[in-house]
């Protein structure tokens, strides 16, 4: 049995305004032909699926289009999650209707954690997989508010939280695992799915996981998961990579660069074949459907950068950020100028010397262009003289607040 694991699409997210939805579906469509060329089974997707909870109807077509082709084709099941971007109530309303072309999608953490317990069957009706398809879990959903709780509390409760369901749902799993064992004589895997932030986590600058997770769940271990997992698919975080140096427990990434910081990211998914409860593990490359550069330094620097992608003919998109020592006041109509009748567009413009020198003599240089929104609250409790000792838990109560927004399902009624 081939699987292959993917995560965090993001569809519909744009880069400074600029629409993405030619990568999406080149992507889309370089996955479906992958899966049908490596013959692939079922097709796990670790959450995050669109980058909003209200997806514009392109971004929209181009998943149900995908998921049309896909259940059409030697590909057995998918398994979707929600992650932290997704409406959970959004992809769970055609679940039904996606169930007849073997899509299982999980929006949320359900009241019957069986739910979450999925026996994948092969072509014979025989039972070849046990997926434990669980989503993205909220605070709400995992841990209970009390008076005069800590941040240490706080944050042992999140894990706990954590911990506890999937150690119910892997026991539903096993129970089911056994059972299949004694009526088929059949050893089959138990593949589980997630979407969080794991301690030790590669991040990228700007890729909104940092912002987002600061001061929250920092003690997430690979020891939460039950040992009895063969393969671990999870989403959220951007950077393809194992948890804790474990082969089985991976992270596949997002499959296009989400900002200019990824750029530089060889993308992958992962396909796993098992050989009854052993999992092989092959990292297949994902090609670059647009590339994204980063043109900084002088006005010189500047130049041989794009002077090397008028050379080639790129249709690159850049951003740039101008950093040399003279004042020019200009710096966008200088570029598009330069670069009329090339393929080459410019997606940002960054002059840190006009910034410097109108900042000069007041606060530090700098804008809210070049903060997140953590580094925003710092600024608030330094500019408001709060104690050190009041920090922790001030910076804790507000990524409460944050996450809590990023949280709410907009169309659920």
């Amino acid at each position: 049995m081939k699987i292959l694991h993917t995560s965090d699409w993001h569809l519909g997210r744009s880069l400074y305004g600029r629409k993405r939805y030619e990568e999406f579906e080149a992507f889309l469509e370089w996955l479906a032909n992958t899966i049908q060329a490596q013959a692939v089974d079922v097709l796990l997707v670790a959450g995050d699926i669109f980058d909003t909870s209200t997806p514009s109807n392109r971004a929209q077509e181009l998943y149900y289009r995908f998921l049309c082709r896909v259940a059409a084709s030697n590909c057995r099941h998918i398994v979707i999650i929600a992650g932290n971007h997704d409406s959970p109530s959004f992809l769970n309303a055609p679940k039904q209707l996606l169930r007849a072309l073997d899509v299982h999608v999980v929006g949320v953490m359900t009241e019957n954690p069986e739910d979450e317990v999925i026996v994948l069957f092969n072509k014979n009706n025989q039972p070849e997989a046990i997926v434990c398809a669980v989503p993205y879990l909220r605070d709400k959903d995992i841990r209970t508010v009390e008076a005069g709780e800590t941040v240490e509390d706080k944050n042992d409760k999140l894990v706990d939280g954590l911990k506890n369901h999937y150690e119910i749902v892997c026991a539903i799993a096993e129970q089911k695992q056994r059972l299949i064992k004694t009526n088929h004589n059949v050893d089959i895997p138990l593949i589980a799915m997630g979407h969080l932030f794991t301690a030790g986590g590669k991040t990228i600058d700007g890729d909104g996981v940092r912002e987002l997770y600061v001061g929250s769940l920092a003690h997430v271990t690979k020891s939460i998961f039950p040992e009895s997992i063969d393969y671990l698919a999870l989403g959220h975080l951007h950077v393809s990579q194992q948890v804790g140096g474990t082969e089985h427990i991976r992270y596949s990434g997002s499959p296009i660069p989400m900002g200019f910081g990824e750029s530089r990211q060889e993308k992958r998914v992962f396909l796993v074949e098992f050989a009854g409860t052993t999992p092989t593990i092959t990292d297949i490359p994902v090609p670059c459907f647009q590339i994204l550069v980063s043109a900084t330094g002088s006005l010189e620097e500047i130049y041989k950068t794009i002077n090397k992608l008028n050379r080639i003919e790129s249709t690159a998109w850049i951003e740039i950020e101008y950093s040399g020592e003279e004042m020019v006041g200009n710096l966008r109509e200088l570029f598009d100028d330069y670069l009329a009748g090339t393929a080459v567009e410019i997606l940002r413009v960054k002059n840190k010397r006009i910034m410097n020198q109108t900042l000069e003599g007041t606060i530090d240089a700098e804008t809210l262009d070049s903060l997140n929104v953590n580094e925003v609250f710092e600024r608030c409790l330094d500019a408001f003289k709060v104690p050190v000792e009041d920090r922790l838990e001030m910076s804790f109560a507000y990524n409460e607040i944050i996450k809590s927004l990023h949280e709410e399902d907009v169309n659920a009624e």
